[in-house]
């Protein structure tokens, strides 16, 4: 094979292909809907499903977010990428599986298995992007970095549509109702998360560092390292400013995924529709990822961040003014061709102005803040909507992230930073 796509790369990729469909089945797709039409339905006397979501949502990103740097730390510590993304990916399959044993009513413990499972695929998240720097030169980041997100959106979309199918045809496949369709879903995603992270644990070779190999002392050691790696990010200048500049853009990204279907349903459409353009959102970010990887590589991956962030400007206009299902569709198109972009060339600019030998380290920072936004976000469009009582007006209030965002990545020097993260390895 050719040096883009050797067998590093492409088992590396595949795990993308793997852990997305918790992200599309389970956390965009039908737990929301399932949750409060099954779990909660007629069970929570305040009948607060959506708060419900979102507090598990915050509880998950907050775990995160006070884990990631510590984790990252011990990784570099002792070389152990992959046998710690291993551990939190089974955490994330078995919770996963555990939902289809969720009784109807039985809201406490699925809200208690989702939130495990989404600590279990953003913790092996931030192992997984730290191994990019075991697989691929620095020179073909964007590409590789890119090819990791247009299969997650392939293999998640496979997997949703087949999904889908089975809960809209439920008779065909042998399935009582749409209830057990959606609790086989939950199996089918447990299954395929597993089957295709072995190319990975197989066939990756993890960098060898000049540290000590881990044990308890490791553990101690990432707690002191949490300290040491702030000072560090603190004194990188450039990649301090990226990594703020990172979490606003990022943070409208993320509420936008997060809270489509929510808003879509709160003007008045219908859910079926919204899953369907959920569907074509994954299928349109496959070709349009891979695209946005050879853009950023022929025009920097700055450039193409910030062709991504105006396009996000102008759908959080358009969705502030939208009243049809044809322009939700038309929404979900033109996110599905930035969103994968704007996520990968984050992913490779970071990867180039960062030591490569903490890439976990830092890796570890740049995680935590992704999960914070993940918090953040949602909860400046419930603050606005709940004073505007105007989910339009909540969701333009995003536009702010957008500009504040691209206005400091504006002043990240690409060249100095990966000066000085040389001058530390």
């Amino acid at each position: 094979m050719s040096q883009k796509l050797n067998k590093q790369i492409m088992s590396w990729a595949f795990y993308d292909w793997a852990n997305s469909a918790y992200a599309t089945v389970v956390m965009a797709g039908f737990f929301p809907l399932f949750f409060q039409e099954y779990w909660d339905s007629g069970v929570n006397a305040s009948g607060n499903s959506f708060e419900i979501l979102g507090f598990g949502n915050a509880i998950a990103s907050i775990i995160i977010v006070l884990l990631a740097p510590i984790l990252g730390a011990i990784a570099d510590a002792g070389g152990i990428k992959k046998m710690l993304l291993a551990c939190f990916a089974v955490l994330g399959i078995l919770a996963s599986a555990g939902l289809f044993f969720v009784e109807q009513g039985e809201w406490i413990l699925a809200i208690m298995l989702f939130i495990l499972g989404t600590v279990g695929f953003s913790g092996a998240n931030i192992f997984y992007d730290a191994l990019l720097l075991s697989v691929s030169p620095r020179d073909r980041f964007d590409f590789v970095s890119a090819l990791g997100f247009a299969l997650g959106y392939l293999g998640g979309g496979l997997l949703f549509a087949f999904d889908v199918l089975m809960f809209l045809k439920p008779g065909l496949f042998g399935l009582s109702g749409q209830a057990e369709a959606v609790r086989v879903s939950f199996i089918s995603v447990a299954i395929w998360w597993a089957l295709f992270s072995i190319p990975l644990l197989m066939f990756v070779h993890e960098k060898r560092t000049n540290k000590n190999s881990f044990s308890s002392q490791a553990v101690l050691d990432g707690w002191r390292q949490l300290v040491h790696t702030f000072d560090q990010v603190r004194k990188l200048r450039v990649v301090f400013l990226f990594l703020i500049a990172y979490w606003l853009y990022i943070d409208g990204v993320d509420t936008i995924v997060r809270m489509a279907i929510a808003y879509g349903q709160s003007i008045g459409l219908e859910s079926d529709h919204l899953i369907t353009a959920l569907l074509i959102t994954q299928f349109v970010g496959f070709p349009a990822a891979i695209a946005f990887g050879l853009l950023g590589g022929r025009i920097g991956a700055k450039r193409g961040i910030f062709i991504a962030i105006w396009v996000y400007i102008g759908v959080t206009i358009w969705a502030f003014q939208m009243d049809s299902i044809a322009e939700f569709y038309g929404l979900a198109i033109v996110v599905g061709l930035v969103q994968g972009g704007v996520q990968s060339l984050s992913r490779s600019f970071y990867a180039r102005i960062i030591p490569a030998n903490k890439s976990a380290e830092f890796f570890g920072f740049y995680n935590m803040l992704g999960k914070f936004a993940a918090v953040f976000g949602p909860l400046i469009m419930g603050v606005v909507g709940l004073l505007t009582k105007d989910p339009r007006l909540a969701i333009l209030s995003i536009i702010v992230l957008f500009i504040a965002g691209g206005v400091l990545l504006w002043f990240v020097d690409e060249d100095k930073g990966r000066r000085m993260a040389q001058e530390l390895e």
